[in-house]
């Protein structure tokens, strides 16, 4: 195992993800010596250490007398590539002079293959996620009264999943761990790793042990899981976390897997259904074996071809408060610094504030694409890349989200409890204390309407959008453009 400055350099990662990998890596090391295995560790200053996977490998085969190599699939393309290109050395007389079998094994920790969901879609027109969610639910007999028919009644109870949290409901405090990770900190700062975020080194707070992704998933089943759907897509400027159950992290790292997340769940709901309604516990099992799995199958379907996928043609900087939360649109400002101190947001602070401000001000897909991919603790390619690229961005032109995910500032607000603090007002459409979601959304739908023209999806906005007078609109372009080119004002 290795601390690679490849892999903390592909692009500018919070210091907490690159601190939890490390802690998770140097935790999981120690547990497999304690039983009896032989370990090759590599600590980031380790001399014998190039930072390079590959090169790595070649000098272990060489010093150790390496007899065969064998490897797990991993989850990003670039990896994937890597090692495909390593195999094929292998195959010949490597640089080390060693000629060596391969062998290559799927991974264990998903609940599809890569190639199941393309199978699945086959000779369809689109891909929509409803429908291999329920083959997953067939599949795995989840919350099925027979082969065919769910519990409950219904196979989606999302309309149950909109509320908007209103402080009537107490939220338990999460279950975090208190772990002192300074030495890690310490080396980043020796070694001049380039991060971004904050990091309490003395009280670090995410599950980096397998022991400790239990203990997360226990303590979400008792204490948040009654709550979960109600609010899974509310938001608000004092509470992190809500109802979210925070494993985001624990099974993209590998401590725990998806399905025995999923089966806890449902045992759980099981034992408790006179407490916890259905609605809670589908909501929760649907983000899993739906949209989870759905995102992993689109990654490995759509690439290399998806990471440059740009349909709306968009190319505008990255505003820099996204590195810095210093911006006077509340809900901005709390979501980005949510992030920089938590490395968390969930999926509508991701959708619907940080993306869709993004979209509006028809930023560069790449930009927001490495904002995301090193903001969050649990951004790994696969599942980062088709949530910007296709839900968030729409850059892939609809193949993952049937239109785009754009909303004025009603939305925000009809979701949160963020515009009642803001130097802007939600209710104002025009003016310069309007909120700026307001003409940035109408602004985006005149720029990019001959995109929309033939999805049915957008005819609505496109309406009101032609009905629309002609001095309102260009009042709405003309602020739109100002805050595109001096967002350092909003």
């Amino acid at each position: 195992m290795a601390e690679m400055r490849q892999e903390t350099n592909y692009v500018k990662h919070h210091i907490q993800k690159v601190v939890a990998f490390f802690q998770a890596m140097r935790e999981f090391a120690s547990w497999l010596k304690e039983r009896g295995h032989t370990v090759i560790y590599y600590r980031l200053d380790d001399k014998k250490n190039t930072g390079d996977l590959v090169k790595n490998l070649e000098a272990l085969i060489k010093n150790h007398g390496i007899q065969r190599f064998e490897y797990q699939m991993p989850d990003e393309y670039r990896l994937d590539e890597m090692l495909e290109r390593f195999r094929e050395t292998c195959a010949e007389r490597s640089r080390s002079g060693v000629s060596i079998p391969t062998e290559v094994c799927d991974t264990e920790h998903f609940m599809t293959t890569r190639t199941e969901l393309a199978e699945f879609y086959e000779g369809k027109k689109q891909y929509t996620m409803e429908y291999f969610y329920r083959m997953m639910r067939k599949k795995y007999d989840l919350m099925m009264i027979n082969d065919k028919d769910p519990e409950g009644g219904k196979w989606n109870f999302d309309h149950s999943n909109r509320n908007k949290w209103k402080g009537d409901v107490e939220i338990p405090h999460e279950r975090s761990f208190r772990k002192d990770v300074t030495e890690i900190v310490e080396l980043l700062e020796k070694e001049d790793v380039e991060t971004m975020g904050n990091i309490d080194a003395k009280q670090f707070s995410w599950p980096t042990s397998r022991e400790d992704g239990l203990s997360v998933l226990n303590y979400f089943c008792k204490n948040l899981l009654v709550h979960f759907g109600d609010y899974q897509d509310a938001m608000d400027p004092e509470e992190a976390y809500l109802f979210h159950s925070r494993l985001s992290f624990a099974m993209n790292s590998k401590l725990l897997s998806p399905q025995e997340v999923v089966e806890t769940v449902i045992g759980y709901w099981r034992e408790h259904q006179d407490e916890i309604d259905i609605s809670q516990v589908e909501g929760f099992v649907r983000q899993i074996i739906g949209w989870r799995e759905y995102m992993r199958g689109m990654y490995w379907m759509q690439m290399p071809a998806f990471a440059k996928a740009n349909h709306l043609e968009n190319h505008n900087k990255l505003p820099d408060f996204y590195w810095t939360g210093e911006t006077k649109m509340n809900c901005l400002k709390c979501s980005i610094n949510n992030s920089l101190d938590n490395a968390y947001a969930h999926h509508i602070q991701r959708l619907m504030v940080t993306g869709n401000y993004a979209l509006l001000t028809m930023t560069e897909p790449s930009e927001v694409d490495a904002w995301y991919l090193g903001v969050y603790i649990d951004a790994i390619e696969w599942v980062e890349i088709t949530n910007t690229r296709g839900m968030s961005q729409w850059a892939d032109g609809g193949k993952i989200a049937t239109k785009p995910y754009v909303s004025s500032g009603s939305y925000i607000n009809k979701m949160s409890n963020y515009c009642k603090a803001c130097h802007y007002k939600v209710s104002k459409k025009t003016g310069e204390d309007a909120c700026p979601f307001n003409s940035l959304y109408w602004n985006f739908i005149d720029e990019k309407q001959e995109y929309f023209r033939n999805n049915r999806r957008m005819s609505m906005m496109l309406s009101l959008l032609n009905k629309m007078e002609k001095e309102t609109l260009a009042t709405h372009k003309e602020r739109a453009d100002d805050i595109i080119k001096h967002p350092e004002n909003y």
